[in-house]
């Protein structure tokens, strides 16, 4: 009788059952989706990030990537803006449910344009993924701050015209680089969607991911050229990340807005507020913008 009665667990089973139990809490306290949580250890961390900039592209980039046998996108959606949002205090665990388990055939991918604004981005990406790839789209800024207020308009985000919003922007923008750099807690809706100008401004933000990664960790392209002639910049992107060319990037124009005239005005002030930025542009890449 006694031979046939279960013997007490082990010391080191009841530490690992506990552990496993307060893993599990965890996962639930961190409000990660039930189907996220299997193999939560397996799961993929993205190789590859498409950074922005926002209204340059980026859409047309991911759908062109995710379309690729060698990639795969999050489980859902294009973005999941871990490191730009209050996500972020979710924890990592959180942000690995949003991807596929690892089979060791693909490289994961997500694209989320607020990434290459967002002050603490580059830090936290750097934590996580320091051997990430990273994709930068940049495109004329005045097109793209127009196209940006255009956006904001149709999204509800935005009550002032052009000009006003362009005069207003310092004052809303104001104490927002440091409240996002320090405060992972923290929302401030006009650097979010009132930063026409600012986030034209490429080479300082540029710069803030050169600081930390290095020149051949990131592609830059340029949208004007991109979508003029593709083939050679879905020929540089397949060669950067290590794709097989067997299957050739496709790229579509997707999420764009008609041509909307402007005030000559306004186009002139920002063609004039971006020229030393777009001179800093120039020098950090080595080459020269379409638009320039």
């Amino acid at each position: 009788m006694l031979d046939s009665m279960p013997s007490a667990p082990s010391v080191d089973a009841l530490t690992l059952g506990s552990r496993t139990r307060r893993v599990a809490r965890r996962v639930v306290d961190l409000g990660i989706p039930l189907s996220g949580r299997i193999g939560l250890e397996h799961r993929l961390l993205p190789s590859v990030l498409v950074i922005g900039a926002q209204r340059c592209g980026t859409t047309s980039v991911h759908r062109a990537l995710a379309a690729h046998p060698g990639v795969v996108p999050p489980r859902r959606g294009k973005g999941v803006h871990y490191y730009d949002t209050t996500a972020y205090t979710r924890g990592l665990a959180w942000y690995r449910t949003h991807f596929p388990v690892d089979d060791g055939s693909n490289l994961a991918m997500e694209s989320s344009p607020c990434y290459l604004f967002h002050p603490a981005a580059p830090t936290r990406v750097a934590a996580d993924l320091p051997d990430v790839k990273l994709i930068v789209v940049l495109r004329d800024p005045v097109q793209r701050a127009i196209s940006h207020h255009r956006h904001e308009v149709a999204r509800g985000f935005e009550d002032l015209a052009l000009a006003e919003a362009l005069e207003h922007e310092d004052e809303r923008l104001a104490g927002a680089v440091d409240l996002l750099r320090h405060d992972a807690s923290a929302v401030h809706d006009g650097y979010l969607h009132h930063s026409y100008k600012a986030r034209g401004r490429y080479a300082e933000q540029l710069e803030r991911w050169l600081q930390l990664f290095a020149r051949e960790q990131i592609c830059i392209l340029d949208a004007n050229l991109m979508f003029t002639d593709p083939q050679p910049a879905m020929e540089s992107l397949t060669k950067f990340l290590g794709l097989d060319t067997r299957t050739p990037l496709t790229l579509g124009h997707v999420n764009g807005y008609p041509d909307v005239d402007v005030a000559p005005d306004t186009r002139a002030e920002l063609t004039e507020y971006f020229e030393p930025h777009d001179a800093r542009l120039e020098a950090l890449l080595g080459w020269r913008p379409s638009w320039r």
